[in-house]
C-alpha cells in the first residue's frame, strides 16, 4: 500500500464474486479491514453488499455485473457506484453510447485472457461440473476441444478448441478508447507471473505516456516517470495469439481454435530439417533454453526446449524435429526472461531542492511534482572555507545523490555564505534525513477518497430479474425489491438456472469463426442443417444463434448424439 500511494497509485480489491446469506457478514467484515489498511476503492459484484454497512469507500461495478448496455451503466451511477468495468464485447460506437448518457468513470479490459461468455453470464462450470466461475471456481469448458455437427451428424469441425479465445490487445486502440470516453483501463492478469506483469504493464505504459505527452488535454493517473532496462515487448510473454475481439467491427474471428495453451511469438518458418537439427528463417536470435512450439501434420501442439544453437543450427533437446515450412513459435525467451527478472524499481518522482543557511545549521526545502513540500533541518557547526564560494557547488553535488530512493533530484540551488564550509558527511546526513521525512510527508497528504453510499430507490432498467442477475443471498433481493423488482425469489431463480439455463451467452459466433456465417460469402458446400451441436467429454450443447444482433448462446442438449 506505502509503496503505490508514494507515487500517487490507487489500490483497488476485487471482491467480484456472489455471497450466500452466510457469507455476507464476512465480507462486510473484510471490506472494513481493506478499509482501515487504506485500500482505494472495492471492485464488487453482489449487489446485496450495496444493503450492508460497508465503510465510506467507492464501490466499482465489477464487469461481471455485466456492464453492457446505457440504461444499465446508469443505474450503477445512479444507486452510487463511481466507476463501472464495461463489457469486453464492446464496440467503439457502443462505448460512446454509454458514454453520452452517463457521467459515471468507464474502466475498459485493453489486455489479456478472454471469457468467451459475457462476465457473470457464463454457467456451464457450475451446472455442469458443480464449480461456479461467478464464485472464482471456473472450470475453463472454453477452453476444452469440442466437435461441431449439424442436425444431419455431419462433422463441421473435429476436436477443435472452438469457444477458446486469443487473448486481447488494444494497444492500437488506446487514442480511439479515450476520445470514446474510456477513463482507465485494465490489464487480466490472473494467474500471471512477475515477468508478465512487469512486461504488459511497461509496454502499455509506454503507449499511454506517448499518448499524452502527445495530448495536453490528458494526465496521468498517478506521479513519477518510468524507465526500464528491456524493451517491453507482450508477444515475448504468455500469448494465445492478439485479438481486438469486437471494438472495431462486430464480424471477426477472435478464436484460438488450434489450441488454447500459449503460442507466444512467431520466429519464422523452417528451412532445413536434419535428423538432430534444424534452421530458420527468423530475424530472431534464438538461445539455449528457449521453449519453441509448433503445430504437427496432425494439427497438435508440439513443444520443444533448445539444447543448443551453433551456426545457426537449432537443436532441441528431445529432438523433436519439424518439418520444412512449418511455422515455429517461442513461448518461452530464456534471454528476455532474464532481463525481466534482473529490472528493479523504474519509477521515481523528481525534487526541486532549497538549501539555506541556518542560525545552527542548515535548511533543505523539498517540493516535487505534485507541489508537495517538506522542510528538514540539520545542527551542525560552520567551518571557514579554504576556496571561498564553494560550498555551494559541493551541496548540490552531495545533494543530488538520490540512488536507491524513490527520488530524482532535478535541481538543487544553495543560497550558503562565500565564507561557509560544511563537510561533505553533513550534507549526505541531511540528504537522508530529509528525504525519509518527504516520503512520510507524501503518505500524509496522499489524497483518499471517503464515500458515504446514499440509499436511492432509483428504479432497475428491467422490469423483472431472472438467473442472470446472480441473485444469491436476501440481502440481494431488498436491493432489487427497493428498486421497483417485484416478484423476486433466489431459489427459484437458481432451480431456473440449473434446469434449463443459458450456460453461456456470447458475442462470438463459432459459424462466423469458422467462415459459415450467412451474412459472409457462402461456403460452395451448402449451408449446415441447423441447430449445430457441440460434443466434448462431458455432453452435447446445442447452439442458438442470434445473426441480426451477432450473438450465440450455449444450451445443454437434451439428447446426446
Amino acid at each position: 500500500m506505502t509503496a503505490a500511494h508514494q507515487f500517487r497509485v490507487k489500490v483497488y480489491v476485487a471482491m467480484n464474486t456472489v455471497f450466500d446469506d452466510r457469507e455476507l457478514d464476512q465480507a462486510v467484515n473484510l471490506a472494513w479491514q481493506l478499509y482501515g489498511i487504506g485500500i482505494d476503492a472495492l471492485i464488487i459484484q453482489d449487489m446485496g453488499l450495496l444493503e450492508c454497512d460497508l465503510p465510506p469507500i467507492p464501490l466499482h461495478a465489477s464487469t461481471q455485473v455485466n456492464n453492457r448496455t446505457p440504461p444499465k451503466v446508469a443505474f450503477l451511477e445512479k444507486v452510487g457506484f463511481q466507476q463501472v468495468v464495461l463489457a469486453r464485447e464492446l464496440s467503439l460506437a457502443e462505448i460512446r453510447e454509454i458514454r453520452a448518457t452517463t457521467s459515471v468513470s468507464l474502466e475498459f479490459f485493453v489486455h489479456g485472457a478472454l471469457c468467451v461468455s459475457y462476465s457473470g453470464q457464463c454457467y456451464i462450470s457450475e451446472v455442469m461440473a458443480g464449480r461456479s466461475a461467478n464464485r472464482g471456481e471456473c472450470a475453463q469448458f472454453c477452453r476444452h476441444r469440442y466437435t461441431l455437427r449439424d442436425d444431419h451428424g455431419t462433422v463441421l469441425a473435429r476436436d477443435r478448441y472452438l469457444l477458446s479465445l486469443k487473448d486481447l490487445d488494444l494497444s492500437a486502440s488506446l487514442s480511439d478508447l479515450i476520445a470514446a470516453g474510456i477513463d482507465s483501463f485494465k490489464i487480466e492478469g490472473r494467474l500471471k507471473d512477475q515477468n508478465y506483469v512487469k512486461n504488459v504493464t511497461a509496454y502499455y505504459r509506454r503507449a499511454l505516456d506517448e499518448i499524452i505527452d502527445r495530448d495536453e488535454g490528458l494526465t496521468r493517473a498517478s506521479s513519477g516517470s518510468c524507465s526500464f532496462s528491456f524493451v517491453p515487448d507482450p508477444a515475448r510473454s504468455f500469448s494465445r495469439g492478439h485479438t481486438d475481439y469486437f471494438l472495431q467491427k462486430k464480424r471477426n474471428r477472435p478464436g484460438a481454435i488450434d489450441s488454447p495453451k500459449s503460442l507466444g511469438m512467431e520466429l519464422g518458418r523452417v528451412i532445413v530439417a536434419e535428423r538432430q537439427y534444424f534452421t530458420l528463417a527468423t530475424g530472431e536470435t534464438v538461445g539455449n533454453g528457449d521453449g519453441l512450439c509448433f503445430f504437427d501434420l496432425a494439427g497438435n501442439l508440439t513443444g520443444m526446449k533448445v539444447n543448443r544453437v551453433a551456426a545457426g543450427r537449432i537443436y532441441p533437446k528431445d529432438a523433436v524435429i519439424p518439418p520444412p515450412g512449418t511455422t515455429v513459435y517461442r513461448n518461452a525467451d530464456t534471454a528476455f526472461a532474464r532481463l525481466l527478472a534482473a529490472s528493479e524499481l523504474c519509477r521515481t518522482l523528481a525534487l526541486q531542492l532549497d538549501l539555506r543557511e541556518a542560525v545552527d545549521g542548515l535548511l533543505l526545502h523539498i517540493i516535487d511534482e505534485d507541489g508537495v513540500t517538506s522542510e528538514t533541518r540539520l545542527k551542525v557547526e560552520k567551518e571557514t572555507a579554504r576556496q571561498p564560494g564553494s560550498a555551494a557547488l559541493q551541496a548540490a553535488r552531495q545533494l543530488k545523490k538520490s540512488g536507491g530512493t524513490i527520488f530524482a533530484v532535478e535541481g538543487v540551488t544553495a543560497d550558503l555564505g562565500a565564507e561557509a564550509f560544511f563537510p561533505a558527511a553533513a550534507y549526505n546526513e541531511l540528504r537522508r534525513r530529509a528525504l525519509a521525512h518527504h516520503e512520510g510527508v507524501r503518505l500524509s497528504s496522499y489524497p483518499r477518497q471517503h464515500v458515504e453510499l446514499q440509499v436511492s430507490d432509483v428504479p432497475w432498467p428491467e422490469t423483472e430479474v431472472s438467473y442472470l442477475d446472480n441473485i444469491a443471498n436476501r440481502k440481494a433481493e431488498d436491493f432489487y425489491r427497493r428498486h421497483g423488482v417485484r416478484e423476486i425469489d433466489s431459489a427459484t431463480l437458481r432451480a431456473e438456472m440449473v434446469a434449463g439455463c443459458a450456460l453461456m451467452t456470447t458475442r462470438y459466433c463459432i459459424k462466423a469463426q469458422l467462415g459459415i456465417c450467412p451474412k459472409e460469402k457462402k461456403r460452395s458446400g451448402g449451408e449446415p442443417v441447423m441447430p449445430l451441436t457441440l460434443s466434448d467429454n462431458t455432453g452435447d450443447y446445442n447452439l442458438e444463434f442470434d445473426c441480426r444482433r451477432c450473438g450465440m448462446i450455449v444450451r445443454k442438449s437434451i439428447k446426446r448424439i
